[in-house]
C-alpha cells in the first residue's frame, strides 16, 4: 500500500526538504485517510515510513507503530523500496508512507511494468496487491484514494 505524505508546506530558508512540516490542511488529510485506512487495514500490517518529518507526520495519524527506513527517503529508487517491502515476498501487508516520484515510479512499475512518473496525489493511498495464479503472478490495484474523496 502505497501511501503518499499529505500536505506539507514549502521550505523556509535555511530548512532543509525533510523538515518540512505538514500544513494544516495535511493534517487534516492525514487524519481522514488514517481513519480509512485504520478501518480497512489488517492488525498485521507492516508500517514503513520515509524519515522526512512530513511523512512521520502523516503516519502519527494512523496511531500504530510504525519504523522509518532511510531506503524510503526522497531520493531513493524503485528498487530500494521493493527490497526494502520484500514484495513480492512479504508475508504480511505493507504500508509505505513515502513520497512523489519514488510512489509513482514503483505504481508504474508493478502495473505496468516500466517505470513511468505516474502521479500519486498527497495523502493519496495506491493499494496494489499480488495474486498468485498457476499461469503466472499478477499485480492487482485494489484501491486508488484520495483524502477529498473520503
Amino acid at each position: 500500500i502505497l501511501w503518499r505524505h499529505a500536505d506539507a508546506r514549502e521550505a523556509r530558508e535555511g530548512e532543509s526538504d525533510a523538515d518540512r512540516p505538514l500544513t494544516p490542511k495535511g493534517e487534516r488529510q492525514a487524519k481522514r485517510m488514517a481513519q480509512w485506512l485504520n478501518h480497512h487495514l489488517p492488525d498485521t500490517t507492516k508500517v514503513l515510513v520515509s524519515p522526512t518529518r512530513r511523512t512521520e507526520e502523516t503516519a502519527k495519524a494512523l496511531d500504530r507503530k510504525y519504523k522509518l527506513s532511510a531506503q524510503l527517503a526522497p531520493d531513493q529508487t524503485v528498487d530500494a523500496l521493493l527490497g526494502t517491502v520484500r514484495w513480492p515476498d512479504a508475508k504480511e501487508p505493507v504500508l509505505v508512507v513515502g513520497h512523489q516520484f519514488t510512489l509513482g515510479l514503483t505504481a508504474a512499475y508493478l502495473l505496468a511494468g516500466a517505470t513511468q512518473p505516474w502521479v500519486v496525489r498527497k495523502g493519496g493511498i495506491w493499494w496494489l496487491r499480488l495474486r498468485r495464479r498457476e499461469s503466472g503472478d499478477e499485480v492487482v490495484l485494489h484501491t486508488v484514494l484520495t483524502p477529498d474523496q473520503i
